[in-house]
């Protein structure tokens, strides 16, 4: 596979990379964004996303190694000098490689379910990259059937929620749109909606998640709009035993999952 070479951090594509990890704003107008390290874009390439170019520091990452990363792809080739490399790079740990990929538009309409009763975790407006990849690293974990983002204020493809869900950003089916939308969606679909919430609330270990459940997570400075309380067929609480009444949102999302799982015989 021939490739092409950079060497300078001047060049148009180093800084046009750079817009893309920077800049939500670029990665929407260009529908691209970046992924660096081995793990990541192997994930990202089995959740069937379009690789169009890879850039590899060959000091770092031996040329023999193309054909085990790149599979069936045929994406633009770019050997990059390691200046270039860590001037791009995040990370010094990622292999030196990096990739430039399509967007989904992760609409609610392409959600599919493979399973009857199916397990969704519904996050409103979740702000803090590191809390989004921690939900999405717990979900792939538990193997739940999608991820619903409502109102969301976070630009899935910023590099931090791809960091800290470990590619796992990759491996989950993500839908997104407003709370209004995710609601019609989950009751279109016969889901029943439990909200973590602290008034009106039931034991979580009291509910039954066999059916086809949502488990609906808040922030944690404000917690659910009143239209996910309004519309809830049941507010659940983990009980508290010290002096502050809230976790972490992915640690009680973790919390919440890992029972539906044990319900299920999981």
């Amino acid at each position: 596979m021939e490739a092409k070479s950079i060497s300078s951090v001047q060049n148009p594509l180093v800084k046009h990379i750079l817009l893309l990890k920077e800049k939500s704003r670029e990665r929407k107008k260009s529908g691209l964004f970046v992924v660096e390290g081995q793990r990541e874009l192997e994930l990202a390439q089995k959740g069937g996303y379009t690789l169009t170019t890879f850039l590899y520091c060959p000091e770092i990452w031996p040329d023999h190694h193309l054909k085990k990363i790149l599979g069936n792809s045929s994406p633009e080739i770019i050997q990059i000098t390691q200046p270039v490399y860590e001037k791009l790079a995040h990370r010094g740990t990622t292999e030196g490689v990096l990739g430039i990929l399509k967007v989904k538009e992760h609409v609610l309409e392409s959600i599919r379910f493979k399973n009857k009763q199916p397990l969704v975790l519904v996050a409103e407006a979740p702000e803090k990259p590191g809390n989004i990849g921690a939900l999405l690293r717990t979900a792939d974990a538990a193997a739940i059937d999608a991820v619903l983002i409502a109102n969301p204020k976070s630009d899935l493809y910023n590099p931090n929620i791809i960091r800290s869900s470990v590619g796992c950003v990759f491996t989950n089916q993500v839908g997104m749109g407003s709370t209004e939308e995710i609601i019609h969606f989950l009751r279109s679909n016969q889901i029943k909606i439990y909200c973590a919430a602290l008034s009106a609330s039931k034991n979580y270990v009291d509910c039954d998640f066999t059916g086809a459940t949502a488990l609906v997570m808040g922030t944690e400075a404000t917690g659910l709009t009143e239209d996910w309380l309004q519309t809830s067929d049941q507010n659940i609480i983990i009980p508290m035993q010290g002096e502050i009444d809230s976790m972490n949102v992915s640690v009680s999302a973790a919390i919440l999952i890992f029972e539906a799982k044990r319900q299920r015989g999981f």
